[in-house]
């Protein structure tokens, strides 16, 4: 038991008031133990059994009890406040490290705080007095002449009733904070009273004997302590056994039974298994997660402004400035003046330059880094002078007589500038070496060496050793990409001129061909028979077959005309009936008025044919300023554009084929259009000029992007049929290829051909396109377009084909895929139409 503070009470201190003795309590108390029979199970403390009742005794001789005099409480104010054994101060001794270890914590004080101060008297009074004088005190006190018998919670307790006013007052107090002085010298009603008080619940508040002794090593492996039964030390010092471990099948076991395995964490330096709290993981989650682990903290509060942004517009103080603050000063005056004398009379004097040392540039400088061995950071890398070239044998003293020159040579050396001749020397012959003289040049040419030395720059040039072969492109073999078109399979021969355009039908069974001659025929495809001749008399510019299976109906640009002709030997009676409904439609809707949309002021009449005209097949006729140079079809077979050669605006037309309405979609235009073509997909319109492909939506009327292929003259374009991609062909020879999707520069640049190019044409079925040249040549592609935005075209060359004969320096005019087989056909200047399959 340990008794902390334990102070002398005299009589006077115990007629001092009520706040001194508070100040008494607080510096001397004493630690009461719960169950003196723990104190004998405790081997901790050398106190036994018997000797608790004789330190109670001790206990309360030190408060007064054991004094002669009585000594009356019943005289105490009722409103004297008592303190609980919580605010006991909790001095540790060994037997608190005992009553830790053996759950002394399961009885504790619940009573008033005892005064820690004594009486002299009580202090002389001897702490070994035996239990049989401590009885004799007992029945000679005072204290215990009347004794009243109060029951709690089943158990008799005997109260010290010694006067009336002592019992009236104490009647008053709650029996749960009954303190030793309520007893008097009645011991034993103590002990067995204090065995009736409610247990304290061992939680955070309590005191901390119930926590596990804690491992105090600090920062120390734990495998220091493998080879011992403990694994480090308590506070108190004393070691901290190792716990009992089963081997990895146990733990296994273990962890398969418990739920809570997966919020547990191992604490090493203990050698145990923590269970984590929700706070606990929470703190964790945070900390992951990157954020703030304490869950309550606001990051983002409001600006406490300690110290305002408002500045004060008024000073502190409206005094007005002081007369002195305008008035000069006379001291400074003094002392200006008193400098100005000085450098009059020359005693201050401006100090005298420097003279500076001429600063020279070491040119050595790196070199003596070098040999010292020192590194500097502006050091250059030293580079070896070129050596001579070796002699050749028209320096030898007796070259073979064709290194000699003749005398013409040897004139025309003499009479060549020195800087024009090929070699600074003529050379000699002579029969032996001795007879050879002293060369006449030899100190300039070495002065000349060491100019070159000293004066011409050097310069280190790293070269890679590279194969050539790995700066070539890995390409698929064209073996591999097949089927594509390799050899010639038909020619089509009739026409008198220039075959200028070839078009194909829908059913790919019929080829039409227009040509200078005046004349458009009709092939059979697969025999090469010429089925029809239509003999319009100018030149055919273009041919276009509609591309709608339901009609039969092809256009053909003829001088300033585009004539619309219905081939009726090729199409049965519906589809007949379908394609004379299409074109004749426009007559009617044009009688009955409905042309508000009309451009009136538009030079374009769409006439009916002559009978003549009639008996061949042509249904309309429409007539132009210009000279109609191009045919393009829209997919739906409705919509068709014109290309005249008129300038401006007015070259681009667009026509409604049933209705007989034209109009001009651009009222001005830069530049001469070269072509123009409808997007297979979408509402755009693609016009070629001489340097710029430029797309148009037409439902917005507004420009989409300008291609720029970066070429002097464009010839041709096509788009791919999925409509992401454009070739354009340029009359400077170069192929240009454009992701619509990646930038409006070419994504691949080609120039193969010779020549300027007249034509390009995307396959409508086969990952296939071509381009025709005047060289006489057609060069076909593998290009193949992925549906994986992030892979890029495959552009492949595959072959090159020959046949057509250049005639007055043009050679391939037009070339079309087959739409169903992976053939193609050209036509040439040579006036022949050629199937390559």
């Amino acid at each position: 038991m340990a008794v902390k503070g334990k102070g002398k009470r005299t009589a006077a201190a115990r007629d001092q008031p009520a706040e001194k003795t508070e100040k008494l309590l607080g510096t001397g108390s004493i630690d009461v133990p719960s169950d003196p029979e723990e104190l004998s199970d405790n081997g901790s403390d050398n106190t036994e059994e018997g000797d608790f009742d004789t330190m109670l005794q001790e206990m309360a001789d030190d408060q007064g009890f054991g004094s002669d005099e009585p000594e009356d409480y019943a005289g105490q104010s009722d409103d004297e406040e008592s303190i609980h054994s919580s605010d006991i101060d909790g001095a540790s001794s060994s037997d608190d490290d005992g009553a830790s270890a053996d759950g002394d914590s399961e009885e504790s004080i619940h009573s008033s705080d005892i005064d820690g101060a004594s009486s002299s008297d009580d202090d002389e009074a001897s702490a070994d007095g035996d239990s049989e004088e401590a009885d004799s005190d007992d029945e000679s006190g005072p204290l215990l002449e009347r004794t009243a018998s109060r029951t709690t919670d089943g158990h008799d307790t005997a109260v010290d009733s010694n006067d009336e006013q002592g019992g009236e007052a104490f009647d008053g107090q709650d029996l749960e904070k009954l303190t030793i002085r309520d007893f008097g010298r009645d011991l034993e009603s103590w002990k067995t009273y204090r065995k009736t008080l409610p247990q304290i619940d061992p939680g955070y508040a309590s005191d901390s004997s119930t926590e596990e002794p804690a491992n105090t090593i600090g920062n120390v492996p734990i495998e220091w302590y493998a080879d011992y039964p403990h694994i480090g030390y308590d506070i108190d010092g004393k070691r901290v056994m190792r716990p009992a471990t089963g081997d990895e099948l146990d733990k296994f076991l273990a962890n398969m039974d418990d739920p809570d395995v997966f919020r547990t964490a191992r604490d090493e330096t203990n050698q145990q298994d923590i269970k984590l709290s929700e706070e606990e993981i929470d703190i964790i989650r945070r900390i992951q997660g990157g954020s703030i682990p304490d869950a309550d903290y606001n990051p983002y509060e409001d600006t406490v402004e300690w110290f305002t942004s408002k500045t004060m517009q008024m000073p502190l103080n409206a005094a007005p400035p002081s007369k002195a603050s305008f008035t000069p000063s006379k001291w400074e005056h003094k002392r200006v003046m008193k400098i100005v004398r000085a450098i009059r009379q020359g005693r201050i004097t401006r100090p005298a330059a420097k003279d500076s040392e001429p600063q020279y540039y070491d040119l050595w400088a790196n070199a003596k880094q070098a040999e010292d061995g020192s590194t500097s950071r502006s050091r250059h890398q030293r580079l070896a002078a070129p050596r001579l070239p070796l002699p050749t044998h028209a320096e030898s003293y007796h070259p073979p007589k064709e290194y000699l020159p003749t005398e013409d040579e040897r004139r025309e050396w003499l009479e060549a500038d020195p800087d024009s001749r090929k070699s600074n020397f003529l050379p000699q012959d002579f029969e032996s070496l001795r007879t050879v003289p002293g060369y006449d040049r030899f100190i300039q040419e070495r002065f000349q060496r060491c100019l070159d030395l000293y004066l011409a720059p050097r310069m280190a040039k790293k070269t890679t050793n590279l194969d050539p072969e790995e700066l070539v492109p890995k390409l698929p073999d064209p073996r591999d990409l097949r089927p594509f078109p390799s050899a010639e399979a038909l020619i089509y021969a009739g026409h008198t001129g220039r075959v200028r355009s070839i078009s194909v039908d829908p059913t790919g069974l019929w080829l039409l061909s227009g040509s200078d001659d005046g004349t458009v025929r009709l092939w059979e495809l697969v025999t090469g028979r010429c089925a029809r001749i239509w003999n319009l008399k100018e030149t055919v510019h273009k041919v276009a077959w509609c591309p709608s299976l339901d009609v039969c109906v092809f256009a053909a640009a003829v001088g300033s005309r585009m004539v619309v002709v219905i081939p009726s030997e090729l199409c049965d009676s519906q589809k007949l009936l379908v394609s004379e409904e299409l074109v004749r439609a426009g007559f009617g809707a044009a009688a009955g008025g409905d042309d508000e949309d009309e451009d009136d002021t538009l030079p374009i009449s769409w006439d009916m044919p002559t009978s003549a005209e009639q008996a061949t097949g042509i249904q309309i006729a429409v007539s132009m300023r210009a000279a109609v140079k191009s045919v393009v079809w829209h997919r739906r077979g409705d919509y068709l554009a014109t290309l005249t050669a008129e300038e401006g605006g007015g070259s681009v037309l667009v026509h409604q084929l049933s209705k007989h309405k034209s109009q001009r979609p651009f009222r001005k235009l830069k530049g001469a259009v070269q072509g123009v073509r409808f997007h297979p997909t979408k509402p755009w319109f693609l016009v070629a000029t001489q340097r710029y492909v430029r797309i148009y939506n037409l439902v917005q009327q507004q420009l989409v992007k300008t291609l720029q292929p970066g070429v002097k003259w464009i010839s041709s374009v096509d788009v791919h049929p999925q409509g992401d991609n454009v070739i354009v062909g340029s009359y400077d020879k170069k192929l240009s290829w454009f992701d619509l999707d990646l930038s409006v520069k070419p994504y691949r640049s080609i120039r193969y051909h010779k020549q300027a190019i007249r034509q390009v044409q995307f396959s409508r079925k086969f990952p296939l396109f071509a381009t025709a040249s005047d060289d006489g040549s057609i060069q076909v592609y593998h290009g193949m377009v992925y549906q994986d935005l992030n892979q890029n075209p495959l552009i492949v060359p595959l072959k090159i084909l020959r046949g057509h004969e250049i005639r007055n320096s043009l050679g391939v005019l037009d070339c079309l895929f087959h739409p169903i087989q992976p053939w193609l056909l050209s036509s040439g200047a040579d006036g022949t139409i050629r199937l390559w399959t």
